[in-house]
């Protein structure tokens, strides 16, 4: 496998970590907020997710600037504002995704609400992870990687 090919899945096996580690603050963000609010579906849930998803990111940009990416030097408002735009998309599609499946679907399976609502946020978070990747490799760290990290 070439150089290009390893790397390419060096970043690929980071951003998984990352994406864990963000995964578990946005799922942890998401349910101690529905656990003290109440709300676990309509409109309500949507300002709930954009809290969780936004804590998530902030951490994500770090992470992946430094580690996934390798990215060297200060943040930069450019490349802060792209990862910004990429994210902001990611978080319409993660919320929609929320929305639509515990608003017009009724849990399955027999789960209750609460678990039904992580089962959307999952199936949600692995959509907007696609996305993510590929935003953040081509449109927003594309100069900055280290081809020996």
């Amino acid at each position: 496998m070439s150089e290009k090919y390893n790397q390419l899945f060096r970043q690929l096996l980071k951003f998984g970590v990352v994406g864990a580690i963000n995964t578990g603050i946005d799922f942890a963000v998401l349910n101690v907020l529905s656990a003290l609010t109440g709300i676990r579906s309509g409109t309500g849930i949507i300002w709930l997710n954009s809290a969780a998803f936004t804590v998530a990111v902030a951490n994500s940009y770090f992470m992946n600037k430094y580690w996934t990416f390798a990215a060297r030097g200060a943040v930069r408002a450019g490349e802060a504002s792209s990862f910004l735009l990429v994210s902001l998309v990611g978080l319409g599609i993660n919320g929609g995704i929320v929305f639509w499946i515990t608003t017009y679907i009724n849990p399955l399976f027999g789960f209750g609400i609460a678990l039904w609502e992580n089962v959307a946020k999952l199936i949600a978070t692995g959509v907007s992870l696609v996305w993510n990747f590929i935003g953040y490799k081509l449109l927003v760290f594309r100069q900055r990687i280290n081809p020996g990290a």
